[in-house]
This record gives structure tokens, C-alpha cells and sequence, in this order.
């Protein structure tokens, strides 16, 4: 009897761990719950934004590809725009304790007013269980679900994988087009793309 009951137990926790192995979610897929500490120091549950549409960026302040967006506005415009809209925009910080872009909760704090940020919050993920379940692997990923709690676009934010601001000009930003078909209900063309900017720190 406790053999088959340590067998049953061994099969769980196998099935489980394959259930949230890195780079087996697609769109489509469930978008993982999680629950962060913003750098409000409120917790963040992402199951509690259900019914809205949530958009995940990883982020990282000393990536080049993050500056890119960030110093030329572009982030921050898209940010608030979709806000504005009952958009909830969460910016996602996995970098470990120590590493390039990890920031304590009063540093974060005062980006979001520095830089102007119109995200909903900046959240901590130090140990990179997050990022590692949604295989987030440059700065910016960039993540979109939808109302169902379904992922509905997974990629890069454009067409353009350079650092250097010459490259928004004529760029298709993925983010924005997803978001706008999913407000007309019209199909994602682009459901999929690469990422591409800094590794994440984790």
C-alpha cells in the first residue's frame, strides 16, 4: 500500500513539474498564476486581474534594449495609452539579488516617477521562479493575455532586435498590434515572435 501510494505521490509531483517546465507555453496556453510583491509593497496575484487584459514585460533599467524604449518615451506612451484603456501592464524584474537591473523597492519606486513609467507596477521576481515558468529569457519579453486568462501573444515587443533608437522609426511593435486586434476581436497575426535584448539576470 505505501509503495503505491509513494508511486501515485512520485507521479504527481513528475506530472506537476512537467506542467511548468520552461518553453512548453504557447499561446493559447493558461497563462501561469503567480503572486509578486510590487514595489508598492502591495502583492500582485495575476489571477485577480481576471476578466482584463494583462500585459507582462520583463524588465531590466541597465539593458540597453530596455534604454532603447524607455529614453525615447516609446514604453511609456504605450504604457499609458493601454492603461488608459483598462489595460493592466505588469513590469517584471527577475534579475537575482546583486545582478544588473535588480532594484530594491524604493529604487523601483522612484524609476516609476524618474522615468515617467505609466506600468501598474514594477514586480519583484529575485528567485526567477516566474520568469523561469514563463521562459522569459531577454529584457524586454513581452507577454499578453487575455481576458480568458489565455496567453494570446509571446515574443519580441518589435520587428526591429537592435539597441538603437534609429530603429523605431517604421517598426512593427508586436505588442501594440496584438493588443489592437484583440480589441476588435480580430485574429493576432503574430501570435509568436523571438525575443530578443539582455539575457535575464536570474
Amino acid at each position: 500500500m505505501r509503495k503505491a501510494l509513494a508511486l501515485v505521490s512520485l507521479l504527481f509531483f513528475a506530472t506537476t513539474a512537467f506542467a511548468a517546465t520552461p518553453g512548453t507555453l504557447k499561446p493559447e496556453s493558461a497563462a501561469p498564476d503567480f503572486t509578486l510583491t510590487g514595489h508598492d509593497g502591495k502583492p500582485y496575484k495575476l489571477s485577480q486581474f481576471k476578466d482584463k487584459t494583462v500585459v507582462l514585460e520583463w524588465f531590466n533599467k541597465d539593458c540597453p534594449y530596455v534604454r532603447k524604449f524607455y529614453d525615447s518615451k516609446t514604453m511609456q506612451a504605450l504604457q499609458k495609452e493601454q492603461t488608459g484603456k483598462g489595460v493592466v501592464w505588469l513590469a517584471i524584474i527577475s534579475s537575482a539579488a546583486g545582478k544588473e537591473g535588480a532594484l530594491d523597492a524604493a529604487a523601483a519606486a522612484k524609476l516609476m516617477t524618474d522615468w515617467g513609467m505609466g506600468a501598474t507596477a514594477i514586480l519583484f521576481d529575485n528567485d526567477g521562479k516566474v520568469g523561469k515558468t514563463y521562459g522569459a529569457k531577454t529584457t524586454p519579453h513581452m507577454y499578453v493575455i487575455n481576458k480568458n486568462g489565455q496567453l494570446a501573444y509571446m515574443g519580441a515587443i518589435d520587428d526591429r532586435p537592435s539597441a538603437s533608437q534609429k530603429t523605431l522609426a517604421g517598426a512593427t511593435n508586436y505588442v501594440t498590434a496584438a493588443l489592437q486586434a484583440m480589441e476588435k476581436g480580430e485574429k493576432i497575426k503574430n501570435a509568436s515572435t523571438t525575443p530578443y535584448g539582455c539575457s535575464v539576470k536570474y
